[in-house]
């Protein structure tokens, strides 16, 4: 019948006919109606062959209750009737079967012969072993009995006696003296008190004679917990080694022979009002340019100190990056929602106008293609301070850097949507929105200074790109709370990373996802960290106010790991409002360090 289930028909006649189920259209609330009217409902079962309902007998009923007590299903049927016993103790005339009995009855077994001769062939070879008598082995036993008592370790040597208990006071006595028995006030204040914090675990009492001591209440719990003493406490001597502490730290070279690095504090550039946030180097080491809360951009002859030329911009400045193009002039400074490309005109003045040319060489596409930014190009007041292209973002900025090439440039913007990275092309004036979807806050990027990878920090992780094949690398993770920046060696295989849980992770990028060696040197945040170009230094400016100066070696030979070594620590910022040292950039050719602070001064380093 359950092959039929989902069919209409039960099955086949005689003729070859389906023969259809009755027509059963009853729903629920029919049958609950039919439940409740119909008095015999509970005697009605259906016919899975007709479809019928049939009603039950009385004598059905009473069948189907026996079989569910486990009763036999006729009435009338006698479990208990008396049995025939044929094989009865009473000895009849006639027996029961008249079978002759067989030969083999009183015959020895001849199997059974060839058994016993091998059993006892075997018993003579030594094959069989009879059964030894059990030894009665004794339910406690030494527990050392099977140990050396030669070896070194053997029990008698490593025997430690077990401490004695300490002797019986005055307060134990049964007649103590009067200062030992305790007031009313020193009772009520024992039973408050905790069992382990009593100085006593029992209240000392006063008796006439021996004889009126009563027993002890405490004898066997105290008994017990000695026991539990002697048997739970390890007592074992220690092989003590005698290591001198020194050997066990790693050697690392001396500062003095890893130098140069910078030491002392040449030239302090002073002239903005508010913290200087960002600073920037010219590729030839003449030029430095500085951004400012002030809302002022600084640019500044390296070796006098001179502020040569500022900018007035509205607003706070950010970030600012000089070209990396040796065969260009031009500086992006990243203020509120714009990018400015400036031309500061210092230096070479065929390189100034050289740069102009690039910038003027532009002819706009005949289809203008949909941008997430405007460039814009400035006249009158401004393009006579410098400024030659401006890139309206729509939420405001917090970083601006450049590729190793000088043409292509990327921007950071304070927002949560996939718009927060850009990268722009300086030359053809087009700017594109290389992520579809956001991965978090971004903190700062990075491109790679050999290969086509673009370094993404968010709060929590550091996300390699590859730019060519447009797909995810790596996924770096910091281990810090809060990425506040990054750089990468010229190398390019390692990266630092700064973070406001004041630690710096030095990743190798070949090694692993997760940090080489993570420095704690600083007490406050991390605000910048910077590699120098060609000396193996690295630095760290942090909200304390000083600067700390690593040598970070980086061998050719793959097999060898990274030197990192401390080698100064920079003071000479003031700390403002809770803010330190707020960027730090090396000098492209000398081991010269230059910091910015919250104080309003730029400091040199050499």
């Amino acid at each position: 019948m359950e092959w039929y289930q989902d069919f209409p028909h039960i099955g086949y006649n005689l003729d070859g006919k389906k023969i259809f189920k009755p027509i059963r259209n009853k729903d629920e609330l029919d049958k609950f109606l039919e439940k409740m009217e119909n008095p015999d409902y509970w005697r009605t079962v259906q016919d899975k062959m007709t479809g019928v309902d049939v009603k039950l007998t009385d004598e059905q009923v009473e069948l189907v209750n026996r079989l569910q007590k486990g009763q036999f299903g006729d009435v009338n049927f006698n479990p208990y009737e008396p049995a025939v016993d044929f094989f009865s103790s009473q000895v009849m005339i006639h027996p029961v079967t008249n079978r002759p009995a067989d030969k083999r009855s009183f015959i020895p077994s001849l199997i059974e012969k060839e058994k016993v001769s091998r059993l006892v062939h075997a018993i003579k070879m030594g094959w069989i072993k009879p059964r030894k008598p059990k030894e009665e082995t004794p339910s406690f036993y030494d527990l050392w009995a099977q140990e050396d008592p030669t070896s070194i370790l053997g029990r008698h040597k490593m025997h430690v006696p077990a401490p004695k208990l300490p002797l019986p006071g005055h307060e134990q006595s049964y007649n103590p003296p009067p200062e030992y028995l305790p007031t009313e006030e020193e009772k009520l204040a024992w039973e408050q008190q905790e069992p382990p914090e009593r100085k006593l675990n029992f209240l000392p009492q006063r008796y006439d004679c021996l004889r009126r001591v009563p027993a002890y209440p405490r004898f066997i719990h105290e008994r017990f917990e000695r026991c539990l003493d002697l048997y739970l406490c390890p007592r074992q001597r220690k092989m003590r080694v005698n290591v001198d502490p020194e050997d066990l730290i790693p050697r690392l070279p001396k500062p003095q022979d890893l130098q140069p690095f910078p030491t002392v504090q040449s030239l302090v550039y002073r002239g903005h009002t508010g913290p200087v946030r960002c600073l920037s180097v010219s590729p030839s080491g003449q030029w430095l340019v500085s951004g400012s809360d002030d809302g002022a951009v600084k640019f500044w002859e390296v070796c006098t100190g001179r502020c040569l030329k500022t900018l007035p911009v509205q607003g706070v400045v950010k970030s600012v990056a000089w070209n990396p193009s040796p065969t260009l002039c031009l500086v992006a400074v990243a203020v509120e929602q714009s990018v400015l490309l400036v031309n500061p005109g210092l230096g070479d003045k065929l390189l100034c106008g050289a740069t102009d040319q690039l910038l003027d060489a532009f002819v706009p596409p005949e289809e203008q293609r949909p941008q997430p930014v405007t460039w814009e190009e400035a006249a009158g007041e401004e393009h006579s301070q410098g400024v030659r292209l401006l890139v309206r973002h729509e939420k405001p900025l917090k970083q601006v850097t450049w590729h190793r090439k000088g043409d292509y440039f990327a921007s950071v913007v304070l927002d949560n949507s996939h718009l927060q990275v850009l990268i722009h092309q300086a030359s053809k004036r087009w700017s594109q929105a290389p992520f579809r979807k956001s991965k978090g806050q971004v903190q700062q990027v990075l491109f790679h200074p050999l290969r086509p990878f673009f370094f993404v920090a968010t709060q929590r992780f550091v996300r390699v790109y590859n730019l060519l094949k447009q797909e995810l690398t790596k996924k770096l993770l910091t281990n810090c709370k809060w990425v506040s920046s990054m750089a990468v060696h010229p190398g390019g295989d390692n990266l630092i990373c700064g973070s406001y849980d004041s630690k710096l992770a030095w990743f190798d990028l070949d090694l692993s996802t997760k940090p080489y060696r993570v420095l704690r040197h600083h007490k406050a945040a991390l605000r910048a960290v910077a590699f120098h170009p060609h000396y193996p230094l690295f630095a760290s400016g942090s909200d304390d106010g000083s600067v700390i100066v690593c040598h970070g070696m980086v061998y050719n030979d793959l097999l060898q790991n990274p030197l990192i070594v401390p080698v100064k620590v920079l003071k000479g910022h003031a700390r403002t409002h809770n803010l330190g040292v707020l960027d730090v950039a090396f000098h492209p050719s000398q081991p010269w360090l230059f910091s910015a602070g919250a104080d309003a001064t730029i400091r040199l380093f050499t």
